[in-house]
């Protein structure tokens, strides 16, 4: 007889399994708890494969593709299917080339064939039968060194020169049909599990594809054309090629040749020149523009790039003053209620509107006008005498959360405002088939300055992602295509100097935490990169925002 195992789900409800029994079959004895297919399992905190078997007395839960942890696992696994159905449709010699998200979805190159939009419909009836067949995705734990032996053999040069900088012993790779891959995070238990997408042909080479979402988990949207967000991370790609610096592994190359000063001046360099433009643009107009609004994501280094942008617009002879809309949040008797039952400081509701837009019409009425400060303290308004007046040459600038929000500033003339949005579109991936989302980016940057600079914990940070996200979305990424420029505040070499300093702090967070599973996956996911020392990090870099020394003094 099996020996019979104690398994409780969610913490309050106790079943027993055989020994052995694999955590797909006992997903399926709770499947009415969930809206989709379970596509992993937390057992004891850990993310484990549903192929894998139950061993011991265990909690027990699983995620479907409306989980965060769901959805990053449902994304791969669609990337995996697109690679095979390539494969199959065009052959060994072309491949599939993940650059970075865009929209709901990823945006992805095919080389060594010009791509036509009749082919990217081969390609998805291929996924659609891929998905039909249902294939399993196959967990294999193999040799590191055998593994860059195989796809040294294969040509993957990619992988073949990241797994050269991982130090484990082993690692896992996955099979559909008799395809293999190395992936850094998990798979859906099969191909059937993956039943949703759609592609979308761009140009030349370029599709993308779009899939469900944390929004709208039941269905995939229709794809959305961002025009200055993609052209600014193909311009960023395009550079990245000059350098030679696609993935981790390039990168990697370049610390290990101790050469990495060097780069590190060029991105700064890049990042400059991007405000140097913004600066020179807004000197040759011939709009009488007086309010710079400047608004991204949350880390996405919106104080530097706006007091760096003051430096170039002062050297054109303009004379800038920046207002902080920290300063017009209404009184706390005045504050909106959220549908949570708590005050929602995220609102655009939380600024006094009305008072913003009289203040800034009365300023460029060349009125002099009384600011005021707010007492984060008392949370209410005050006045201490901080009087403006504008000339001629005169510039506002404003950045924060919802500057690019129109309702924030209806009284003012159009060609009078100069909306820049901001983000860290990386163009550096791991390898060819594994991209690096943005918000790992300002995850790791936020975890990075609320320990250094608030003394809070990477925990407590992490905790607060999904709310931060939430602020994004009814915020700012609806407004991203008003904005008269796109800056990109990626630096090509954070990922290592933020490694030093976010590691440890991942490391803190204890296994029995319920961000335990983020915290190991963002430690996975910095195993591939080298560390960079920050020395040589300039004191005016955008990064020095998070992991301190900043020339800038707020």
């Amino acid at each position: 007889m099996n020996k019979k195992i104690k398994v409780t789900f969610r913490g309050n409800r106790v079943f027993e399994f055989d020994e052995g029994t694999t955590y797909k079959q006992i997903s399926e004895n709770f499947r009415y708890n969930f809206n989709y297919d379970i596509l992993i399992a937390k057992v004891d905190n850990d993310i484990v494969d549903l192929s894998d078997t139950l061993k011991k007395k265990c909690n027990i839960d699983f995620f479907d593709r409306s989980s965060e942890i769901g959805n990053s696992i449902y994304v791969r696994s669609a990337i995996f299917i697109l690679i095979l159905a390539v494969k199959n449709i065009l052959g060994d010699d072309v491949d599939v080339i993940t650059e970075h998200s865009q929209d709901y979805g990823v945006y992805c190159s095919v080389e060594g064939i010009i791509l036509t939009k009749d082919i990217v419909n081969k390609i998805y009836r291929e996924m659609k039968e891929i998905v039909k067949d249902n294939y399993l995705f196959t967990k294999l734990s193999v040799s590191r060194l055998d593994a860059i032996k195989y796809f040294k053999k294969i040509g993957k040069l990619d992988k073949v020169n990241v797994l050269k900088y991982i130090s484990n012993t082993y690692i896992n790779l996955y099979r559909i049909n008799d395809v293999y891959d190395y992936f850094y995070g998990k798979m859906a238990y099969s191909t059937s599990q993956i039943n949703d997408f759609k592609l979308t042909y761009i140009c030349d080479n370029g599709l993308v594809m779009s899939l469900p979402d944390l929004i709208n988990p039941e269905c995939t949207l229709d794809y959305v054309h961002h025009e200055k967000i993609f052209n600014k991370y193909l311009d960023y790609t395009n550079w990245g090629k000059l350098l030679n610096v696609r993935n981790a592994a390039d990168l990697n190359l370049v610390v290990s040749k101790a050469k990495i000063g060097e780069l590190i001046n060029l991105a700064e360099a890049y990042y400059d020149s991007q405000l140097a433009k913004i600066a020179e643009d807004i000197h040759e107009s011939n709009k009488n523009i007086k309010l710079i609004l400047i608004a991204g994501p949350s880390s996405s280094g919106k104080t530097t790039t706006a007091k760096k942008l003051d430096i170039y617009l002062r050297s054109k002879g303009f004379i800038t003053h920046p207002i902080s809309l920290d300063n017009y949040f209404v009184d706390i008797d005045k504050i909106v209620i959220g549908s949570d039952g708590k005050p929602d400081y995220e609102s655009v509701r939380a600024l006094d509107i009305n008072l913003f837009n009289k203040n800034l019409s009365n300023l460029l009425d060349g009125k002099k006008v009384n600011l005021p400060s707010f007492n984060f303290s008392l949370r209410k308004r005050e006045y201490n005498d901080n009087y403006l007046q504008l000339g001629e040459k005169d510039i506002i600038i404003v950045e924060g959360l919802h500057a690019l929000n129109d309702e924030l500033t209806m009284s003012i003339n159009k060609d009078q405002k100069y909306k820049i949005y901001i983000s860290p579109l990386t163009q550096l991936n791991i390898d060819d088939h594994n991209h690096i989302h943005t918000t790992d980016i300002r995850k790791l940057r936020r975890i990075v300055r609320d320990n250094k600079t608030r003394g809070v914990c990477a925990a407590e940070t992490l905790r607060m992602w999904p709310a931060i996200k939430s602020g994004e979305r009814n915020n700012i990424f609806k407004f991203q295509d008003d904005a008269d420029s796109v800056v990109n505040s990626s630096l090509i070499y954070e990922i290592g100097v933020l490694k030093i300093y976010a590691e440890p702090l991942l490391f803190n967070i204890s296994e029995d935490s319920p961000e335990y599973p983020e915290a190991l996956r963002l430690i996975n996911f910095l195993r591939n990169f080298l560390p960079i020392p920050s020395d040589d990090v300039p004191a005016d870099s955008v990064l020095r925002e998070f992991i301190g020394g900043s020339c800038f003094k707020n």
